[in-house]
Parts: C-alpha cells; structure tokens; sequence
C-alpha cells in the first residue's frame, strides 16, 4: 500500500475547493461524467487509430445510488489508469506552480478551472470520503484503489477489479444527503448530461404491470447521443428541427423558425436556435438558451456570449471555444466570445432575410410574432439595425405590410408637410382612435399601427435615422396641424371672441385629466370640438411607464387639449348666443378693463423712464393696485363666461361628443349625456 499527501504545500486546500472554487455544489456529477465520457471516449479513438487492439465491448457509463449507504457511483469502460497515472493526475492535481496556490489564487477562484483542471476535485464538496478503482487497458495492468478523506492524506492499494476503465464512489457528507437520493441525482443527469455523446444508464426501465411499476432489466438510458445541432443540416428534415425543439422545451408552443449554426473557423461553434413566439414580457422569455461545452451543459445564462436582444431566441449553441471558470458558469472575458457573438448576430440577420426574400406572406402571417425579437435588436444593436432595416416592416390600420423604404414611398407625395418634413401618422388602438384614424383617410393619408410594447423606444430610435422625418399620433392634433400644408384659415370670429369661446368651454374642471382648451382655425365641416393629446407629453409618460428613466412626466396627470374650432356652425351660433345674451355685461366689463389697462400701461412706461430707485413707494403701489384691480376685472370676465358654458347645454354637448368620440366618456357622464341629447331632440 503507498500513502502520501497530496502536492500541496498547504492543508487546507479542501476547505477552499469546498468554499471558494465552486459557486454550485451539484455541478460535482457533471464533472465526474465528463471525465468518464472523456475516458470513453479516447479509448475509441485509440481503437479507431489501431492504437487499441482488444475489444471495446459495452461503453456505457453507469450511475448508481444507494440510498442506505448514502453513496453515489461512477463507473465507466475507458482506458483507465495505472498506479503511476492515478498518483500523477490526482495527488498531484497538475498544478504547474502548487507552492504559490493559495498566494495567487485564494482571491482569484474564477479563474482556477481553466489553469489546473480541477473538475474530479469537485467531489469534495458533497463527500466526505472519496473512492477511486481503476484498471488501465494496458496488458498486465493491476487495478488499483485510491482512498481519501478530504484532508490531503491519500492511499493508494491494489484492488480486484476485472475489466478496464473506472468506478469512482463519492460517500455523500452530512451537509450533502439530499445528493444521496435517486430523484435529485436523474433530475441532475437531465440537467447536465441530457445529451452527453456516450450512453449513461441510470436504473432500469419500468413498466405498469399487474397494479403497480416494474423493473423490465433494460436499462434507463437518460441522454440522446446524436442531438440534432451535431448532425449536419442536410441531413435533417424540418420534422426533425421540431421534434429537438420539443425534446428542449416539451411544454413550449411550436417554434417560427430556426437556424442551424455550425462554424469551424475562426472558432467552432455549432448549434441549433429557434424564434418563439413572442407577443409581451420579454422578461419570461429570457434565459432559454442552453449552452453546452461538447455536448456538457453549462448553463442557460448566456448574456456575454450573445446580444442582449437574442436572449430572446431559444435552443442551443455548442463551442469548445468559449473560456469557462471553475464552476463553468460565468464566462471569462475573451475575444473569442465576441467575435461568436457578432457572427451569431449576423446569422440571425441573414436567416431572417433569407425567409422575408424566399417567402415574403408566410413572413408577413409571422410578423407579429416577430416583431418584438426585431424592434428589440434594432434599438439595441447598431449592427443587427443595420441589415434588419432591409426586411423589418410596418402595419397599417388596414393590415397591409410595408418595409420601411417600402413605405416612405408610399406616404412621401401625400404626407409631406409645407416644411418638407415627412410625416408618419400612427395609431397605438384602432378602436379607441378610430375616429381619428378616419379623418386622416379622408384627408387620404395613411396610418401605421404601432400597438406593440417597444413601438415607442422604436419610434425615438428611427426618427433620427429617417431624413426629415416624424412620428406622430394621429390623434395628438387636429388632422390640419398634424400634416400642415398651407397658412392657417382665417376664423369667422375675432381674437375677442375666441379669447371668450377658451373660457367658455373651460367647464370640465373636477375630471381627473387635465384639459387645456385651445382654440384653432379650421374648416367649417370639421368638427366643432376635438380631443386631442400632446405627442411630447404622451410619449414621455409611456417611456415613464416602461421605465424608460422619465419618472417626473410618469407622475403627472394625463393632459389633452379641447380643441374648439371657430369656424364651425355650431361654434360660432355659441358665440352669437352669447352676445344676444350677455353682450351688454360683456361690453361694460371690457370698456372698464380697456381704461384700466390703459392706465396700467402708462404707468409702467412712466415707471420705465427712470432708474428703479427713483420710483417712489407710492407710484409702486398705485400700479400694483391697478394690476389686481386689472386681474379681478379680467377673472370677472372669466367666472361670466365659464358659468355661461356650465349653463349652457349645446357647450356640454359639442365637449361631450368631443370625450364620447374619443372613448372618454363614461358612468355618470355618460349617462347625462344621453338624457341631455334626448332633451336637445
């Protein structure tokens, strides 16, 4: 029997593999396997080579678990090791420098696996005693029995194994008895060697069989050998891209489309990705990716190695190729993961415009799918705007498809405003903006409709790269501003009356929304009042709500302008009632805020001629007692008017037709409307 400590300087090198090196204790049964399927699968390599003369025979790997004796066990068929092999590669686990371990890397765990290969020491996390058997495939070989406690004593004896290749038994510590069961252990085979190039049995299969399961002898096979993404594509069949898809997410909805990656140079990287159907929240569909080291799982966190916005994507990528720590869970910083990165971009780019140039209808039934995963990648990578542009489209309220140079030639003759900026009008709901949407196809524009959840982030973004370009609402002006294309019409009513007609239907005080009523010049067969919504402030309070970083306009209340037009029968009867009625008052009021006006004005061109402290004390309070006497007067004027638009049941009437149009009128309100209009009838 030899004994010996392991080559290490120091004793307490297992409390740091146990501690620090590993941020997830059950990845100790992936790096066992992997050592078993690397075993494996030299063996065949060397009899593939002539290297290796005997017979294979069965390659399978075996897992076993005894619950009693809380032990788990690793067996395979491959080359095995000779005494002098085993106490190189464990005792002295292939440190270069061993004396400067703790120095250098006690603080710098992440960067371990890479240096030292340390993946059979993972075992020590869950056990407290470690067991390896093993013959080598050379002639003659004696097996032999390697013991350890978890401190760095060892022992190495000979043993009565028979055939070559491996067991390694982990005794399961206390801490570590939930690894001692046979669920967790499958659930941890499915996890990381569900498609492992080597057969690993776990078991035996079971069949129901006279009221309850039984063993049937054969065994339980846990992985697929020949996943899709290794099989070259010619070789597979669009059945087949599907039937993997179910196999990664048996519970997902059936896929759109996929890409099959497989580069050799100036990386390897092979894999198979799939586009969900996405509608909303991103957020559940991340993390669907899974990222294998030669068939190994590593993890299904994949921000680093892809775009952020492919995160979306489902499926898998393979690659030798990307530098993983010790845990082979969080990536190291390396070109070789951006240049993978960038291709994988330009493959997902390229594919979708392979599908929009060879199958342009069955694109467009899939956009609205697709739109999300797109819009996504436009906004947050240059590259991906880049060649997306050419086969990213928009939909219009008739549900027709554009591409964006598609469509700028479509509204150009049309919707090109007197200052030559191109207007895209757009609608975010076709029931609610209905009214709206019409007026604009009267006028015979067109518009977009951008219902989705990053279509404002997406409209901020193009604008800019749209030459003298737009977006706006359709329904956050009167149709004549939103595409000016000539001066203004003159109003059939002075700035006197129009001045009057802003307080006169200034009567929706107590509603919750803010209103502000304005007053513009248009023809007379538009309608007598509009309800429209500032596009600046719309647009900064949606941001607000996605967390766009605009908290302050996501705080304040929604604000809409009534907007009143002049020239409009209706109107301009209200102002003409309104002289017939209160003409008299109204003359007297503005006859006495003219002379006080006036004197106010003298006063401070009086007050201008000299320097401020040669105006004495009593000239300041005689003109600040003008100026409220002025401002009292004028809200008089104001309080006679916003009573005589309270009172007044065609003004309630035009506002509500305004808010009834705009699906703005409800409960109570809506209930006074409808009574009023049968007293109007």
């Amino acid at each position: 029997m030899q004994t010996g400590k392991i080559g290490v300087t120091t004793d307490n090198i297992f409390p740091i593999i146990k501690k620090f090196l590993y941020s997830d204790h059950e990845i100790f049964l992936r790096e066992l396997i992997s050592n078993a399927v690397d075993a494996t699968q030299k063996i065949k390599a060397m009899a593939s080579a002539g290297d290796y003369k005997g017979d294979l025979g069965e390659l399978t790997i075996r897992v076993a678990v005894d619950k009693k004796k809380k032990t788990i066990k690793v067996s395979d068929s491959g080359i095995g090791m000779t005494q002098e092999e085993l106490d190189k590669y464990l005792n002295q686990i292939a440190f270069s420098s061993a004396n400067d371990f703790l120095d250098k890397y006690k603080d710098q765990a992440n960067s371990l696996i890479g240096h030292f290969g340390l993946g059979f020491y993972s075992s020590f996390m869950v056990s407290d005693k470690v067991e390896v058997i093993t013959k080598s495939l050379q002639d003659g070989a004696q097996a032999v029995k390697w013991t350890c406690d978890g401190s760095p004593e060892f022992t190495i004896e000979e043993a009565d194994r028979k055939e070559r290749g491996t067991d390694v038994i982990l005794h399961i510590d206390k801490e570590s008895k939930d690894f001692a069961d046979e669920g967790k252990i499958e659930q941890l085979l499915k996890k990381y060697c569900k498609f492992l190039p080597i057969e690993i049995a776990f078991g035996k299969e079971q069949e129901w069989k006279d009221g309850k399961y039984i063993d049937t002898g054969k065994d339980k096979i846990i992985n697929n050998t020949k996943p899709a993404w290794t099989l070259k594509p010619s070789e597979l069949k669009e059945e087949d891209y599907d039937k993997f898809y179910r196999e990664l997410y048996p519970a997902g909805d059936e896929p759109l489309f996929n890409i099959h990656l497989n580069v050799d140079y100036p990386f390897k990287l092979t894999g198979i990705l799939y586009f969900p159907k996405i509608r909303n929240n991103i957020e559940i569909q991340k993390n669907k990716i899974q990222l294998y080291c030669n068939q190994v799982f590593v993890t299904d966190s994949v921000e680093g190695i892809v775009p952020e916005f492919l995160t979306l994507l489902h499926g898998v990528l393979d690659s030798p190729d990307i530098p993983l720590n010790v845990s082979r869970s969080y990536l190291q910083s390396d070109s070789n993961v951006k240049k993978i990165s960038s291709h994988i971009t330009k493959k997902v780019a390229d594919r979708l415009n392979e599908i929009f140039r060879n199958n342009r209808g069955e694109f467009e039934k899939k956009w609205d799918n697709l739109k999300l995963f797109i819009d996504y990648g436009m906004i947050s990578e240059e590259k991906f705007y880049e060649k997306a542009s050419k086969f990213a489209l928009l939909k219009n309220t008739d549900d027709k498809y554009f591409t964006y140079e598609e469509y700028e030639k479509l509204i150009k003759e049309k919707q090109t405003d007197r200052h030559n900026s191109l207007v895209y009008l757009y609608s975010t709901n076709k029931t609610d903006q209905y009214t709206y949407i019409e007026k604009a196809k009267n006028k015979g524009y067109d518009v977009l409709l951008l219902d989705g959840q990053l279509d404002v982030h997406l409209i901020n973004y193009l604008e800019p790269k749209f030459k003298d370009s737009r977006f706006v609402r359709v329904d956050s002006d009167v149709i004549e501003k939103l595409i000016q294309k000539e001066e203004p019409k003159e109003s059939k009513l002075s700035e006197g009356e129009k001045n009057d007609l802003r307080s006169i239907f200034n009567v929706r005080t107590k509603s919750k929304e803010v209103y502000n009523v304005v007053v513009e010049t248009l023809d007379e067969n538009e309608a007598p009042v509009i309800i429209t919504q500032s596009e600046f402030m719309r647009r900064m309070k949606d941001m607000a709500q996605m967390g766009g970083g605009m908290n302050f306009y996501g705080e304040l209340p929604d604000s809409y302008n009534l907007v009143v037009n002049p020239n409009h029968p209706l109107v301009v009867k209200v102002a003409g009632d309104l002289k017939a009625d209160s003409g008299k008052k109204l003359d007297e009021n503005a006859a006495v805020m003219k002379n006080v006006k006036e004197e106010v004005d003298f006063m401070e061109k009086e007050h201008g001629k000299k320097k401020p402290e040669e105006v004495s004390q009593v000239e300041k309070d005689d003109l600040e007692k003008l100026r409220k006497e002025l401002t009292g007067i004028e809200n008089s004027r104001k309080e006679m008017l916003e009573a005589y638009g309270s009172g007044n049941k065609i003004v309630k009437q035009l506002i509500d037709l305004a808010l009834l149009a705009n699906n703005m009128l409800k409960g109570e309100e809506l209930a006074t409307f409808v009574k009023r209009s049968t007293e109007l009838l």
